[in-house]
């Protein structure tokens, strides 16, 4: 993959500056609530898992990826809950998040894993405080599913 562009007529390099694609993950569970992992690394605090595409890879690919590598569950993609793009979304650098809403086959084997310290399933009353704009996909998210039933 190229990070640096020459321009064919003047021969100006150029580095383009584009937004990073990620990934986030609402695993939801009827009975147990949502996985929320405690982050190893800044920004600290609680987060839905995700993570960056990789090259070569589709953001389905990533997110099922992603929250296997900081949840050890196995994952099945039920829909697509939206996107985000925020250029303040992300303290570190602009991201575009694709967020996907999931279930898991093995919610008993929840364990944090790669750069999340810990693991589990929070019920919606009792969410810890949020970083980046987890705590808006959260709140589109619940009146997604209580708007559907």
């Amino acid at each position: 993959m190229r990070t640096v562009f020459q321009c064919a007529k003047c021969g100006t390099v150029l580095k383009p500056r584009n937004p990073y694609p990620t990934v986030d993950i609402i695993i939801y569970h009827a009975d147990r609530g949502i996985v929320l992992v405690q982050r190893r690394f800044e920004p600290l605090g609680w987060a839905l898992p995700g993570g960056f595409v990789e090259y070569g890879e589709t953001v389905e690919q990533a997110a099922i990826r992603e929250g296997k590598e900081e949840t050890s569950l196995v994952l099945r993609l039920e829909k697509l809950v939206g996107v985000y793009s925020d250029p303040a979304r992300d303290p570190r650098q602009h991201t575009i998040s694709t967020v996907f809403y999931a279930t898991s086959v093995n919610p008993d084997e929840i364990r944090g894993g790669d750069d999340a310290g810990e693991a589990r399933f929070f019920k919606f009353a009792e969410l810890p405080p949020l970083v980046f704009d987890h705590a808006r996909i959260m709140e589109d998210f619940k009146q997604q599913i209580e708007s559907t039933g």
